[in-house]
């Protein structure tokens, strides 16, 4: 596929086309932190919107800031926001991770967006990413009226994700997780990412490399640690299950040489329905958050929240 012509990107300063504002959500009596990018003009009428939920080990708008500026170029209000313990986040453990309670955070992120004065509530899309695209899928299966969601190289059954990493590797996680839940008032962290063949959650498919580039995108130093114990949820989280029950327009967008995430097409393809379009890309977990895979990505994505809007506007 040709990909299309990019939007310009937002937060330049010859277009001022994006502005932001920062603003907190409570989600089980813990305030969270959330970013709105707004596009120019959206004071004119609510605009339709998209709420981002970012991955395993992701803050704020890290690796995310070429598909918001496309979005917002297109239109859309987008919202990131820190889960619980993480990021500009309130919360205690640190960098816990519990695939069950951040959607449920998600289920509040999505309450304070459609709140925004900004907001067409009745045309808000849900973006995932990485784990953050398993927590959209779930997120999706509650909610009928929405216009539509996007999973973007989604972590769609934890027991593929496990399967994936060595024999030692898991004995080795297995004996940090025990560590850590026997000192609960004070956690035991292992490294999020980590350089290949180190030791970390993440140390393939270009995942040190990663970092250092969207910290450099983002201009910020990024806590590299994680609560040893959320690496015991993963193979218990299988949303792929889900996606029978979603009932608005869904896009995936999967990597074939995806270790991190393994993307079982042809699973996926089984449970294709007429409103499930899935798109692969010839790439590792990494890769299609930077060029050269990107330009094509987001052609994909955005023309599919541009379909959406012409259903929304021709039922």
């Amino acid at each position: 596929m040709k990909p299309t012509a990019l939007p310009t990107p937002a937060n330049t300063p010859d277009t001022q086309i994006c502005r932001m504002r920062k603003s907190t959500f409570r989600s089980e009596g813990v305030a969270c932190a959330a970013t709105l990018h707004l596009p120019a003009g959206v004071d004119a009428k609510p605009v339709p919107a998209i709420l981002m939920l970012h991955g395993w080990g992701g803050v704020g708008g890290a690796l995310l800031m070429p598909f918001i500026e496309g979005f917002v170029a297109a239109g859309f209000a987008v919202m990131t926001f820190d889960y619980p313990g993480w990021g500009d986040s309130d919360g205690w453990p640190r960098h816990v991770i519990n695939p069950w309670a951040r959607v449920r955070t998600a289920e509040s992120a999505l309450t304070h967006l459609k709140s925004q004065p900004e907001v067409d509530q009745r045309k808000v899309v849900l973006w995932g990413t990485s784990f953050g695209g398993g927590h959209a899928v779930e997120l999706a299966a509650e909610h009928p009226e929405l216009l539509g969601v996007i999973a973007h190289v989604p972590m769609l059954d934890g027991r593929d994700a496990v399967k994936a990493v060595p024999l030692p590797r898991l004995l080795r996680f297995g004996l940090h997780a025990a560590a850590d839940l026997l000192s609960p008032g004070r956690p035991h962290y292992i490294p999020v990412i980590a350089p290949p063949g180190e030791f970390g959650t993440m140390d393939r498919d270009g995942a040190n490399d990663a970092l250092m580039r969207g910290m450099e995108q983002m201009g910020i130093s990024y806590d590299n640690r994680i609560a040893a114990r959320s690496v015991l949820t993963m193979g218990l989280y299988r949303p792929f299950r889900q996606l029978k029950r979603i009932r608005v327009p869904t896009l995936l967008v999967g990597a074939t040489r995806d270790t991190v995430a393994p993307f079982i097409e042809a699973r996926l393809r089984k449970l294709a329905g007429p409103l499930l379009q899935i798109r692969t890309l010839d790439a590792n977990h990494f890769e299609p958050y930077f060029e050269p895979q990107l330009a094509g990505n987001l052609a994909w994505q955005l023309d599919f929240l541009g379909s959406l809007r012409q259903a929304r506007a021709n039922p």
